[in-house]
């Protein structure tokens, strides 16, 4: 059985750090540039910090469930073609 493996490239590993490098420089300096006081500016900057924590969770917590069901799929078909090569050998004689 071939199973296809999904490997991201160097290339898109790479966009992928910039746009966030790019993304928390971006609120980085909105937060530094805004006319508020300083307490303000703190509850955005730990609103922000939750905000990439807790999207970093979720994509492990897709990741994994996709991961498992892999393995599960893997599991339940080793399964079936163990069941299918004992019928086809009982079969036979």
């Amino acid at each position: 059985m071939n199973a296809y493996i999904n490997k991201p490239s160097h290339a898109w590993n790479l966009f992928s750090y910039l746009q966030f490098a790019v993304a928390g420089s971006m609120m980085a300096g909105g937060i530094y540039f805004l006319d508020a006081s300083f307490a303000a500016k703190g509850f955005y900057a730990m609103a922000a910090i939750m905000l990439v924590s807790s999207t970093a969770g979720i994509t492990k917590a897709i990741r994994d469930t996709e991961e498992s069901s892999r393995l599960h799929n893997k599991l339940e078909d080793a399964r079936t073609e163990r069941l299918l090569a004992e019928v086809s050998d009982t079969d036979v004689t």
